[in-house]
């Protein structure tokens, strides 16, 4: 495993911002943690565009739905039905029970891992989450590294 997690959101960020990140971290695979990818309203970031635009670059492009949230967890926090913390609570119980863990080693074994949603900001996002479960439960040590 790397022992770097980066993460990105696609939201108020231009397609050139967007890859220059990747690149300056160094990325070699973005895995897409979203439940979808392909909204109208993704812009570039959409499976097929966002898959095209990374090879032109060189950064192998991955969707894992199962890194994302449930859709009932989605819709209980996006309508108030839970906190932020019950949120966390969720998302990290189904992290565990889907077996993340081994997923994500397998995803970075000899790579540069950044984990993709549309979020602006770690602070409120899965992929946060997601980073921290990975970091909080790996053998190594593991950085963690927003892009923004």
């Amino acid at each position: 495993m790397s022992n770097i997690i980066c993460t990105i959101g696609f939201s108020k960020k231009s397609l050139k911002k967007f890859v220059n990140l990747l690149q300056d971290a160094s990325v070699t695979k973005l895995v897409d943690t979203r439940l979808n990818n392909t909204s109208q309203l993704a812009g570039f970031s959409k499976k097929d565009d966002l898959a095209y635009i990374l090879e032109l670059v060189g950064i192998h492009y991955v969707h894992e739905p199962l890194m994302a949230p449930t859709q009932d967890i989605l819709k209980g926090y996006k309508n108030k039905e839970m906190t932020w913390k019950e949120y966390e609570v969720a998302y990290s119980n189904l992290l565990e029970k889907r077996d993340i863990l081994s997923l994500a080693k397998s995803l970075m074994v000899g790579e540069r891992v950044c984990f993709l949603c549309s979020e602006e900001k770690p602070d409120y996002c899965h992929r946060r989450l997601l980073a921290e479960y990975v970091q909080s439960n790996a053998e190594e040590e593991i950085k963690i590294q927003h892009l923004i």
